[in-house]
């Protein structure tokens, strides 16, 4: 059995940004660790997610394909920015010869993360409540989505966004005893309907031929009717979310 390594993660939060300070040694027992944490950090949504390196050791240039993963798993929603920092000038070569800052700035100090994160001031709503684990809950959530959306003046995104958070809700409440989360949030021309819940086990769309072509199942749904979707680690538990744009109006 392949013996654990330490890591040791704390969060701080300053003028709306996240700095992730991770120190221990990063290898394939520490991989998901690191890489949900930030992951997890994002799905707050601060305008950036800062990951301090500088005390972080990866004997294998490999190791530091967790922060491209993690920004991944974040780059459709809710499409926070990662950035690495790292203190030290041999630190920061090594880390570029791993290839991840093709995909994850990297900076040597605190200064330089307004040059990395760029100007992404965009008009955010966002709206979050939690519902008992209870099927009258789905009547709750649909009215929940349209109150928001419609008080957000984007009532045309009422129908699909509905049908999604019955999806999701039904997930919950069908797989997990969890008092689910509903998060909805306006960007752009976008909508994000999530939800979340306290088991980790991701969801995932399941096709079998012993189903056939008569059973659709609601994931399968969700598919078609979103630009994306997706199921992202979160403290606790995960969030699932689709990304909705006008094509997707019903």
């Amino acid at each position: 059995m392949t013996e654990r390594s330490d890591v040791v993660i704390s969060t701080h939060r300053s003028s709306g940004t996240a700095t992730l300070v991770i120190t221990g040694t990063l290898d394939s027992t520490t991989y998901r660790e690191v890489r949900d944490s930030v992951i997890k950090t994002a799905l707050d949504e601060p305008a950036a997610v800062i990951v301090d390196v500088s005390g972080l050791d990866a004997p294998a240039l490999t190791a530091w394909t967790a922060f491209t993963s993690a920004r991944w798993h974040v780059s459709t929603w809710p499409d926070v920015p990662v950035v690495l920092l790292c203190a030290d000038e041999v630190g920061r070569a090594r880390i570029r010869r791993s290839g991840v800052t093709r995909y994850v700035p990297l900076i040597g100090s605190p200064d330089d993360v307004p040059a990395a994160v760029g100007d992404r001031h965009r008009l955010r709503r966002r709206a979050r409540t939690q519902f008992d684990a209870s099927p009258t809950s789905l009547r709750s959530a649909r009215r929940f989505t349209a109150d928001c959306l419609t008080a957000w003046a984007r009532s045309d995104m009422i129908l699909v966004a509905s049908t999604v958070v019955t999806v999701f809700m039904e997930n919950v409440l069908a797989h997990t005893l969890s008092m689910p989360v509903v998060l909805l949030e306006t960007v752009d021309d976008s909508v994000t309907v999530a939800v979340s819940d306290h088991d980790p086990l991701p969801a995932v769309r399941h096709e079998t031929s012993a189903t056939g072509a008569h059973t659709v199942s609601g994931l399968a749904v969700v598919t078609a009717l979103s630009r994306a979707w997706g199921s992202s680690p979160a403290a606790g538990g995960k969030t699932v979310w689709a990304l909705l744009g006008p094509e997707n109006r019903l």
